[in-house]
């Protein structure tokens, strides 16, 4: 049978979006292509219909699970006044909600370390998404120049997923639930920080 055009594409981004929650998951080697495929509905000898590789394929994965993380923060800003925009994105990272669901959270606490053993052109992708990441941070940072807005960006980003990673190994109780606060209050005072103005000196 002959599938249109508009078929195919609709059966990549499902098997790209399974693959992207799985991956989040279980890791990057804690699922094979059978079970992706299988995940999407569809059989493992369908895979190189779509992908030259697993390793296509989970580039793509951490593509699409990076963007959606993006294109959520970007909704949360265009709804709120700037200078509650950073403060309420690091929020909403650090909750109990998204420590609880790595499926649907941010690829890089739930893959980075695996990612930093993967081939170049794997680590290579990745690195674009994180960085289109800190400029997205960045953007919320006003009234800074753009290289101390970046700097600032990374800080928080480093803060807020590092917080993230210790939250999931502590698991879901009273240490991990301090941990979040913890990180919650360092990444909005490095928000804070990068906000003041500076002051100015007295002779």
């Amino acid at each position: 049978m002959r599938y249109s055009k508009e078929h195919k594409q609709e059966t990549h981004a499902r098997i790209v979006k399974k693959a992207a929650t799985r991956l989040r998951e279980r890791g990057a080697h804690g699922i094979g292509v059978a079970d992706l495929m299988k995940d999407a509905g569809l059989t493992h000898g369908g895979f190189y219909a779509h992908f030259d590789s697993r390793e296509a394929l989970v580039i793509e994965a951490f593509s699409y699970a990076m963007d959606r993380a993006i294109e959520r923060w970007r909704k949360v800003a265009a709804d709120i006044p700037l200078e509650k925009r950073l403060s309420t994105i690091i929020d909403g990272y650090l909750s109990a909600a998204h420590r609880d669901d790595p499926g649907q959270g941010c690829a890089i606490p739930a893959l980075g370390a695996e990612i930093a053993r993967e081939s170049p052109k794997t680590r290579k992708a990745f690195a674009l998404k994180l960085d289109q990441m800190i400029d997205m941070i960045a953007d919320q940072i006003p009234d800074v120049p753009r290289k101390a807005a970046r700097k600032q960006a990374m800080a928080t980003l480093a803060t807020m997923m590092g917080t993230i990673v210790m939250s999931r190994i502590s698991g879901s109780g009273e240490m991990s639930d301090e941990i979040l606060a913890a990180g919650r209050e360092a990444a909005m005072g490095r928000a804070a920080a990068a906000k003041a103005p500076a002051k100015k000196k007295v002779n």
